[in-house]
């Protein structure tokens, strides 16, 4: 049989009851402290996805492409890969950085033209016609622009058969273009949309007051494009071009459909290597040129910002 359990009447009168009854003082009654979590560790946690994509996705390929550019086949460490890379391919390495620069330089003066007139121009007909138009080839993919560019620029192709119709050349005067010059005109037709839409955007945000002022004073519109709202959007212009530049670096679609002679871009080469000889060291040699082109590039731009923020 069970002890009967015990009652008030035998707390022992020393000890004071939990209610605070009869006069005795009530017991604190203390919460256990709640673990707090630094608020770093959330930002570490929000960011971890992105940073796991960009990872595997970005510097893994360009860790391992880097590192295989500095290996032979028995897997120890050479620079004959980047030697039969410039041995080989030093033309083309030449002929890329002048298509692309060149590309960039048109991609420039077409956008601040786009984006000038658009804020400038006083036709208001053309102005919305040159906004519904210009952008169409910002969401044409490359390889279409190739195949596009092959029938405008052959040599039987619509260009030069709107020329002899219009009695502007004659037949045996049409000439194909389907070379270094097809390859910049496809750049430019395609990239400059991209660099447009920024600068067109940036000169839109600008202060109307100083563009009045200038006209009140009797400034062109060329003389205010060039010396008021080209300097106030140069920052959103460089980093157009430098995405460009980068972009055009990659394509292998339009220099193989349009221009795949020699010289050629080294896109193309790398696609050779590859697929004809399976040499993927030679491939990521001319691959680890294209990275120190585009990494020139950047540095430049950064150093420039740099000295920007300095002083201001």
């Amino acid at each position: 049989m069970s002890a009967p359990l015990p009652t008030e009447a035998d707390r022992p009168a020393s000890l004071p009851r939990p209610g605070g009854g009869d006069g005795a003082p009530a017991l604190p009654v203390t919460q256990p402290p709640a673990a707090t979590v630094p608020g770093w560790v959330w930002g570490v946690l929000l960011v971890m996805p992105a940073l796991a994509m960009v990872a595997l996705f970005f510097l893994y390929p360009l860790g391992l492409s880097a590192l295989s550019a500095f290996q032979g086949r028995n897997g120890g460490w050479t620079l004959a890969n980047i030697a039969k890379a410039f041995e080989l391919y030093s033309l083309d390495m030449a002929f890329t950085l002048a298509i692309v620069l060149l590309s960039s330089a048109l991609v420039a003066v077409l956008s601040v033209a786009i984006g000038g007139y658009l804020t400038l121009g006083e036709n208001r007909v053309a102005v919305t016609l040159l906004r519904w138009l210009y952008r169409w080839p910002l969401f044409i993919p490359f390889i279409v622009a190739a195949q596009m560019m092959r029938s405008f620029l052959a040599k039987n192709g619509l260009m030069n058969n709107l020329l002899i119709g219009g009695s502007v050349i004659e037949p045996l005067q049409a000439a194909s273009l389907l070379d270094w010059r097809g390859v910049v005109v496809t750049f430019v037709w395609k990239q400059t949309p991209f660099v447009a839409l920024m600068v067109a955007g940036a000169m839109a945000s600008l202060d109307r007051s100083t563009i009045e002022a200038a006209r009140d004073l009797g400034a062109g519109r060329l003389r205010i494009l060039g010396e008021i709202v080209v300097p106030q959007v140069r920052p959103t212009l460089v980093v157009g071009l430098i995405l460009s530049f980068v972009t055009m670096l990659s394509v292998m679609s339009v220099p193989m459909m349009i221009n795949p002679n020699s010289p050629t871009m080294i896109t193309v080469d790398m696609a050779y290597r590859i697929n004809a000889h399976g040499d993927y060291g030679v491939a990521n040699a001319l691959g680890f040129v294209s990275y120190a082109m585009a990494g020139l590039v950047g540095w430049f731009y950064l150093r420039h910002g740099v000295r920007q923020g300095g002083a201001r």
